[in-house]
This record gives structure tokens, sequence and C-alpha cells, in this order.
């Protein structure tokens, strides 16, 4: 990837000026940089300052690795921007970053099944994973990652995302009644999980 691409990518912390003034530098590079562009890097670089944190929790619901949950959004933001002209509206930007970020969760999901796992470093706990809580947070996470990946995406859109069985079904690809059953046994699991660590 050329640097000045991989340069733009922001981090979560970063000012929306420094998001500004990166992808200004990606669109120096690039000669076909217009009017377009810069209301692409306005609207995106907001988004990003209001959605970013909720969209990492989110991706680290599922996946259970920061540092992997802050790849899969900055790619996420990063493919808007680079859609941004080809989208048909841009009423429902945060539906397609949202969206973004669950194919980017599965497909971190599907590489780390086929790739050699290298030898077990003790996990230290990030700040950002202590603050999602205490205890009993933390135990309520570690029985969500023993649930399997679809279970996983079903309660963290629904409980944590907020959103609706409808929304839910929409983000996820699949009916209405597919994310009421995955989400109940989901609960199912979880609650005799959490019950058999106490």
């Amino acid at each position: 990837m050329d640097s000045n691409v991989a340069g733009s990518q922001a981090i979560p912390g970063q000012s929306p000026a420094d998001c500004d003034r990166a992808a200004a530098t990606y669109q120096q590079d690039e000669p076909c940089a217009t009017a377009s562009a810069a209301e692409a890097t306005h609207a995106v670089s907001a988004l990003y300052a209001e959605h970013a944190l909720g969209l990492t929790r989110l991706a680290f619901l599922v996946l259970g690795d920061r540092f992997a949950a802050e790849d899969v959004v900055q790619e996420a933001f990063w493919g808007l921007y680079r859609a941004w002209d080809r989208l048909p509206s841009h009423d429902n930007v945060l539906g397609y970053v949202r969206v973004s970020v669950l194919n980017g969760c599965r497909s971190v999901i599907r590489r780390a099944r086929r790739a050699p796992r290298p030898l077990a470093m003790p996990h230290a706990a990030s700040a950002e994973a202590d603050a999602l809580s205490g205890e009993e947070h933390r135990a309520a996470v570690a029985a969500m990652r023993r649930l399997p990946a679809r279970q996983r995406e079903a309660l963290a859109l629904r409980y944590f995302a907020d959103m609706s069985e409808q929304e839910t079904a929409q983000a996820m690809g699949v009916s209405r009644g597919t994310v009421k059953s995955t989400t109940a046994r989901a609960l199912a699991a979880l609650d005799r999980m959490l019950r058999e660590e106490q």
C-alpha cells in the first residue's frame, strides 16, 4: 500500500483536524482531487470524530482484540472515504460504515482460523478493555468471546449498539426471525456460562 495512503488512516483519539490534514496530504498526490473530495474529507472526518470510539468498541466486542478492532474501524472509514463519490446517497453513511466494520470483523475471524497460531503471550489488559468496566463486565465479555461469531454479532448489535431487530437483521444480512432466535440462544448460553462461573 502507498505510504501516503497508510499514513492517512486515523487512529482513535486523533483529532478531526489531523484527519483533514492526512486526507489533504493524500489528495495532493492524487491528480483528481476535487471539491467533492473536500466534502468527503469533511464528512468522513466529522463522522469519524463522532462514531469511531463506539464502532471500535463494537468491533472489540466481536473480535476480543483491541488492536484488530481499531484496524477494522480505520479500514471501514478509509473505505467510506474512497467510496464517497460512488455512494448512491449520503443519508445512511453510518450504516454503511457499521456494515463495513462487521464485514471487516468477519474477515479477521476467517483469517485467524486459517493462520497458524503463534505461541500465546500473556494478555495484558488495555486501557480500552479496562474502560469497558469492572469485574462483572469483564466476566460477561469473556463469556461473550466464547460464543459463536454470529451470536456475538447479534448481541453486540442489539444490546451494545442499541439497534432494533430490523436494523440488526439488515446489518447482519439475515432475517428478523434469525436475529430473534440467534439472540435468544446467545442470551441463554451467556446466562449458563455466567452461572457456571459463580
